[in-house]
């Protein structure tokens, strides 16, 4: 594995930029300077994270998201 996390990442294992050996690895992801760690999705080169809203849920039991907009820093935890 390289030291440089890729440039878009999912948590949802029906997406096609999920990857489940980067996740156990660990991703630390810091939008617009927080540290974010209720992240769903992030895009380095577009600047946006879709983050979970509290603990609700879609029909199909998805957790339920929006879309922001900002500076994205991404890093692999040690």
């Amino acid at each position: 594995m390289s030291d440089t996390p890729p440039d878009r990442l999912s948590a949802n294992p029906e997406s096609p930029f999920h990857d489940a050996a980067l996740l156990e690895r660990g991703i630390g992801v810091r939008f617009k300077g927080i540290e974010k760690t209720n992240v769903e999705e992030y895009c380095i080169s577009e600047g946006w994270v879709r983050l979970a809203v509290g603990k609700t849920t879609d029909r199909r039991g998805n957790p339920m998201t929006m879309k922001l907009q900002g500076p994205v820093e991404v890093w692999f935890k040690a």
